[in-house]
């Protein structure tokens, strides 16, 4: 197999696998993740997802657009072993909300939605200041995800992953009732 090919393949299969432990994560913590300054935050999987499984010509997928929440086809797609592959993802900090799509693939994220940015100019206000304002805001979404990415790469590359994989597989049969 081309080394390129290879690469990707494993990058995607990363992904997957961050994704599905980020969605096993966010249900199992009530969507509370920690910065390593202590700074708490909300995440949580919202009604865009989808899942896949297979190989090849055997590939098959599941995905839900439920503005109801209800994940039943994807979760039962994780229990015939599929994976997450894209995700739409909501984080809070005090009022502040973001919103942003990720591909397992390649990390790619689409659909960001920042808090809202006031527009109204005041007297003496720098021109700039809306502008570096949503920079600032989207560095605070990319440090999030960085920060939950890193949780999850501690435990991947550790002793402790198969303990994770074991309280995955638990929440999994769980969840049934």
């Amino acid at each position: 197999m081309d080394l390129l090919l290879l690469a990707e393949r494993e990058n995607t299969l990363l992904g997957q696998d961050f994704l599905t432990w980020l969605w096993f994560k966010s249900e199992m913590s009530d969507g509370q993740f920690q910065l390593d300054d202590g700074e708490r935050f909300l995440l949580f999987m919202e009604q865009r997802m989808s899942v896949v499984g297979g190989e090849g010509e055997n590939i098959d997928t599941a995905t839900v657009n439920s503005s109801s929440g209800d994940m039943t086809e994807v979760l039962m797609g994780l229990k015939t072993g599929k994976k997450v592959n894209r995700a739409q993802i909501r984080m809070e900090i005090d009022e502040n909300e973001w919103q942003v799509q990720i591909k397992a693939e390649d990390f790619g994220i689409s659909g960001l939605k920042t808090p809202k940015v006031e527009m109204k100019d005041e007297e003496g206000d720098d021109p700039d200041s809306k502008f570096l304002e949503k920079i600032f805001l989207i560095e605070k979404c990319l440090s999030l995800l960085d920060s939950v990415y890193m949780d999850f790469i501690k435990i991947r590359i550790s002793k402790e992953w198969q303990d994770e994989v074991s309280k995955f597989r638990h929440w999994l049969r769980n969840d049934e009732d």
